[in-house]
């Protein structure tokens, strides 16, 4: 699952994430010595440190620029034990994973095995119907830049007490097929006529994984695998299927679950992977999801065309100063660097993953926590501005 809204600007979090936040102490871990330490990533350092002594347990961190690949991290990965965030760790990317199925239905359209202009009812007939949602009149281009209208299943209220809430412990063990989550998003009317506005829906990327399936005849899971994974060589990087395990190395991951208690957190570490599918499941690191988008915007993945139309945006009046192409999000930073990447979030998790556009300078980062206490842009602004 993809979390989203409290902290649009990145993409990522939701009601959840939002609760209020109470400041632990943790301890600080250096940065590795490395080409870059010392020269250019104090101030990322810094922002890093300062947003664990607001209250985030932990983050990992990997930046790669002229000077080289700096690796750092700070605070806790084990609250109970204080051992602390690993540099290496691996974390689930959750909406991260939207640019790693927008790549594959951009490669099978240049494949010629599908138009981004399709409806989505030629792919999936019947699936989209009913309460004023069809189909027929949904495009798949619409679909990769939430501009179908089509509900968010992750803000239906009973899905998100079940599942994302005070719920979520009981049943994080639970097995959801992806047409759950598009049944939970058909019982709502749209928001909008398709393609007349922009709203983030996490039911547009699965019924994009589902289309993806349905093209390539597998699962959407061996095609993320055979067409990405494998051939830029990130063995750090997997989808879970059924899997309750984070792979190691790996920390813990906390979430604050419970309105009624704000300063409770809990261990959610531990969840059944189908819980997220096509729109966030993906299990990776800083290092190769840096990997993943130094190829893609330098052209290794998708050919010309392609990569125009992912690049292609619409605004994001929730988020403003951030447009949305097709799985791929542009904002700037406060010196004006434009940036492209995606943001994620899962209960217990926060990512961010962002790149100048030739590549040369990369971020990407991750706090073991669902909520956060607004440092994030901080760190963005720190690494590719140098002040927090």
């Amino acid at each position: 699952m993809a979390l989203r809204r409290s902290t649009k600007v990145f993409g990522a979090g939701m009601a959840a994430a939002a609760l209020a936040v109470t400041a632990f102490a943790a301890p600080v871990q250096a940065a590795d010595p490395g080409p870059a330490a010392g020269t250019g990533h104090r101030a990322t350092q810094r922002a890093m440190d300062d947003a664990v002594a607001s209250g985030i347990p932990g983050i990992t961190t990997q930046a790669r620029d002229g000077r080289g690949v700096w690796k750092a991290a700070s605070g806790v990965g084990d609250r109970t034990t204080g051992a602390p965030r690993g540099k290496n760790d691996k974390f689930r990317v959750g909406s991260i994973t939207k640019s790693f199925v927008a790549t594959v239905l951009l490669q099978m359209e240049a494949e010629g095995r599908l138009d981004l202009d399709d409806k989505v009812e030629r792919h999936l007939p019947g699936v989209v119907r009913g309460n004023g949602n069809d189909g027929r009149r949904i495009r798949v281009r619409q679909l990769l830049n939430h501009t179908s209208g089509l509900f968010d299943y992750l803000t239906d209220a009973e899905y998100q007490r079940t599942y994302l809430l005070e719920g979520y412990l009981e049943h994080r063990y639970d097995t959801l097929p992806p047409r759950k989550h598009v049944r939970v998003a058909l019982a709502h009317q749209p928001l909008f006529e398709p393609g007349t506005k922009h709203s983030y829906s996490n039911t547009n990327y699965v019924l994009a994984g589902l289309i993806v399936e349905k093209v390539g005849g597998r699962t959407y899971e061996e095609e993320v695998r055979d067409r990405i994974i494998g051939p830029l060589g990130l063995r750090n990087t997997s989808n879970p299927g059924n899997s309750i395990r984070l792979p190691r190395p790996s920390s813990r991951g906390y979430a604050k679950l419970f309105a009624s208690a704000p300063d409770r957190i809990d261990d959610i570490t531990e969840m059944n992977g189908s819980q997220g599918w096509a729109d966030g499941d993906i299990i990776s690191t800083a290092g190769d999801l840096n990997r993943f988008y130094r190829a893609l915007l330098g052209g290794e993945l998708l050919p010309p065309k392609q990569l125009r139309a992912m690049k292609t945006t619409v605004s994001a009046p929730e988020s403003p100063g951030v447009s949305y192409g097709l799985g791929l999000t542009r904002l700037k930073t406060s010196c004006g660097t434009t940036l492209w990447g995606h943001g994620g979030g899962m209960v217990g998790w926060l990512s961010m993953a962002l790149s100048t556009e030739d590549g040369r300078h990369q971020l990407a980062f991750n706090y073991n926590s669902g909520w956060d206490t607004g440092f994030r842009r901080k760190i963005v602004d720190a690494e590719f501005c140098g002040t927090p």
